[in-house]
């Protein structure tokens, strides 16, 4: 076993206990960003200039009249920015625009001694426009062949000898909706200046030291004259990795011009209108089988819906390309990725990062073709599992294959499926009028930041003289719990009591160069950075508690804050062994550090091992619809998911269930629409709350919810033997969407391919239902005549 992943004597990892903030959360104790107002003097509120109109050139902008309105103090606008006029890693997202690219686009920002006042300045600013035409939905984008960035390609096998030798060969056609973050708290920072110039930030940041560097590229300051810290976020879901970096400019500009503090917090309406989603995505795709089931050939291009600017639409891309084999070998691929520029807001990190956009489209493909192919879903997923020895389309051989199927039958076992498809089908022919059904869908998703560089991170960890442990490490808690496993870690390479270890909010003045919270690596990351500072710390401890007991430092242990020899009843509390360490002029402080080896990726070629390990899970959803309304509910759901040795096991299971939920939302609820008239407001999001953007809630639940983690599952190499878990489960909501598209069919005649909307709201249920009667999709003639069929799968939720 590797020294990263050895887990020593009474370990404090692997124990269940709540989230660190728990109490705080729910006694209202908690500080966000946004509180910390209320303990500043002076502050002004920054209010945005939105322009309700989707494209066009600014041909007059008029800020006097705000100036006149009592209470504001200043308009912020491109002429104020010292340095670089650009909150974007791609230099293509001006700060103050000159050209409006989405409705609601903020070209000015008011500064108010009140909110109210900010607000009615705002109003008061007046701008002229010279309009430009727009391009709204994905297809429009594509039809007038508007992309932009990277169009990575990647290549597998022998495409064209693979489809030569299918059985059957399908091709189809897929789109899906975008995806509203909708975290409980909305974008938040609070800038000041002190005596010396220097800029401190509160931010609500999954990326505290990239908000630093694009802070300071706008004011045209170095990076050590900003320090940016993140007390911690009311969700964040990858929708403030990149995009609270303007928020924080604006902020930071106005206070270093006015020389106040300065609040800028978006309202919900204006969260929803200015920042990113998910990406959308369009794809288009062939695949061939062979005899008996099993995927020979795949084409497939996937188009991302990247908004105005590229933010990360290009990583995003990338990571779809990377996942669309989801479980299966695909021997032969050839799959192409671009990225489409329309007049929406700039699409961005959404927790899966692009993973569940390229396995969706897998997972739609083999729904449908099942019946074409007279398999059970479930077979046809199962034939094609990875094997030993098989690597993905782009190079990487998949380590521990068997665990696919290892967790496919525990489910099986566990949620009784056999037993169970009886029973449905029993109901089902008892039923004119409802129908049940039950789907299993697996993951396997990548860990590790497709961009190499950032997989490293850094930690603090000081030991004071009376035994107390602050840690400081650069991962940002969004409710996640990652600094609780982070203090479980630290206590347990010290081998001390949880209770002697206390966590510092994260800030860049502490631990520099950070990567974002994100990728699901915030505990692979910092977790082995807090290790290694807590090793080299405890290594020293251990030269002092062998000189002190009478023996060898190799032989000393430090358990549950006792040093002890081995073999001797001799022992030195911790308290006592860090106060004679300090006498000893022993260093009771150290920086750790940690990149993560065996990282390879060449995006040109597109070939490589950009991830460090797989994690896996299957899920089984139970769903009973109703065929007059396309109404349903989820019946149960069973879940086994491998997070390798749990750091912290009620963390990681709470994480399990909010990923699942979080992406039966995306797949079945969350149905975001936009004004596509040629009317005055067109452009325009029409889900602008949540009256209209329907959530996941209580009465959504699985009326039965079993989730247990994969025993026996030690991860070689990784911190403790874990892995990661944060965004991997989102993607067991497959099953859910799957059960609804084979409860749909159950409504028409046997063996009918049933396309289904994503998301799957009950509306678009009610369509595949009525699409089901008629037949459904089926093919000209034999399926197995090796014909071409043509399934278009663009019935969305609006049909």
């Amino acid at each position: 076993m590797s020294q990263l992943s050895e887990i020593p004597e009474k370990p404090v990892v692997g124990v269940s206990m709540p989230h660190e903030s728990a109490t705080l959360h729910v006694t209202g104790t908690a500080l966000y960003t946004d509180d910390l107002v209320h303990r500043t003097k002076d502050v002004l509120h920054a209010y945005p200039v939105q322009v309700f109109k989707t494209h066009g050139r600014i041909t007059a902008l008029r800020t006097e009249p705000a100036l006149a309105v009592p209470g504001v103090v200043r308009v912020l606008t491109a002429a104020d920015v010292p340095g670089v006029n650009d909150a974007g890693i791609k230099h293509d997202e001006p700060l103050f625009p000159d050209t409006v690219m989405f409705h609601g686009h903020a070209v000015a920002w008011v500064l108010g001694e009140t909110l109210e006042a900010a607000r009615l300045g705002a109003e008061a600013v007046e701008v002229e426009l010279d309009e430009l035409p727009s391009l709204i939905t994905l297809k429009e984008a594509i039809a007038a062949e508007s992309f932009h960035g990277a169009r990575p390609l990647m290549v597998a096998g022998d495409i064209d000898a693979g489809f030569a030798d299918s059985a059957h060969v399908f091709t189809g056609e897929f789109q899906f909706s975008d995806q509203e973050h909708f975290y409980l708290e909305t974008h938040a920072a609070l800038a000041l200046v002190d005596e010396a110039g220097q800029l401190f930030i509160q931010s609500s940041t999954q990326h505290p030291s990239e908000t630093q560097e694009i802070v300071a590229h706008v004011l045209g300051l170095h990076s050590h004259e900003v320090t940016v810290q993140c007390l911690r976020m009311g969700g964040g879901f990858g929708g403030k990795e990149m995009q609270p970096h303007g928020f924080a400019a604006i902020a930071a500009l106005g206070a270093k011009l006015t020389g106040r503090p300065v609040r800028v917090r978006l309202n919900r309406t204006q969260d929803l209108t200015m920042s990113g989603k998910r990406h959308g995505f369009h794809a288009t795709w062939k695949i061939g089988f062979d005899a008996d089931g099993h995927i020979q050939a795949l084409d497939a291009t996937l188009t991302g819906d990247g908004g105005w600017s590229l933010d990360l639409s290009e990583p995003v891309v990338a990571r779809a390309l990377c996942h669309i084999d989801n479980t299966y070998w695909i021997p032969n691929a050839r799959v192409a990725g671009r990225i489409a520029k329309t007049n929406k807001t700039s699409n961005t990190a959404f927790r899966g990062f692009g993973g569940p956009q390229g396995m969706l489209v897998m997972e739609d493909i083999l729904g449908r073709c099942a019946p074409l192919l007279g398999l059970d879903p479930m077979e046809l997923r199962e034939r094609n599992f990875y094997r030993q020895g098989q690597s993905t389309p782009y190079g990487q051989p998949v380590p521990q294959p068997e665990r696919i199927s290892t967790i496919w039958r525990q489910v099986q076992d566990d949620a009784a499926v056999a037993d169970r498809k009886r029973e449905i089908a029993a109901f089902n022919a008892a039923h004119p009028h409802t129908k049940r059904a039950i789907a299993l869908t697996g993951i396997k998703f990548g860990i590790s930041f497709n961009l190499t560089a950032f997989n490293q991170a850094g930690a603090l960890v000081l030991v004071y003289k009376d035994g107390s442990v602050l840690i400081n490490h650069g991962g940002t808690e969004m409710g996640q719990g990652l600094h609780t496993k982070m203090m479980q870690v630290a206590a347990t390479t010290l081998g001390i009591p949880l209770h002697k270890v206390r966590l510092a909010p994260t800030r860049t003045d502490k631990v520099p160069n950070t990567s974002a919270t994100a990728a699901s690596s915030g505990a692979d990351l910092n977790g082995a950075a807090i290790k290694n500072a807590c090793e080299q710390i405890r290594g020293r401890l251990l030269q002092v508690a062998g000189t002190h007991l009478g023996g060898n430092a190799s032989d000393v242990r430090i358990v549950e804050g006792v040093a002890r020899i081995l073999g001797s009843d001799k022992e030195l509390a911790w308290d006592d062994l860090v106060r004679s360490a300090y006498f000893q002029r022993v260093q009771l402080s150290a920086s750790g550090f940690y990149r993560t080896e065996g990282l390879h990726w060449d995006a040109k070629s597109f070939q490589g091992s950009p991830f460090k390990y797989f994690s896996y899970g299957v899920a089984a959803c139970e769903v009973e619809v109703d065929g007059f309304t396309g109404k349903y509910k989820i019946r149960r759901v069973d879940i086994v998911h491998d997070v390798g040795d749990s750091l912290s096991p009620l963390i990681d299971i709470g994480q399990v269930e909010g990923g699942f939920v979080q992406g039966a939302g995306w797949l079945t609820l969350e149905d975001m629409r936009w004004d596509t008239s040629d009317g005055p407001n067109r452009g325009r999001l029409l889900t602008q709350a949540a009256s209209t953007y329907k959530l996941p809630s209580f009465s959504e639940m699985p009326e039965e919810f079993n989730v247990r983690l994969m025993e026996n599952a030690t991860e070689e190499g990784a911190v403790y033997g874990s892995k990661a878990v944060g965004e991997p489960p989102l993607m067991l909501a497959f099953s859910v969407r799957e059960a609804l598209r084979q409860a749909a069919a159950e409504f028409g005649p046997a063996g009918a391919s049933v396309e289904l909307g994503a998301p799957a709201t009950p509306e678009a249920v009610y369509w595949a239902i009525e699409a089901a009667r008629k037949g459904g999709t089926r093919p000209e003639g034999d399926a197995g005549d090796g014909s071409e069929l043509l399934v278009d799968a663009s019935v969305l939720s609006n049909a």
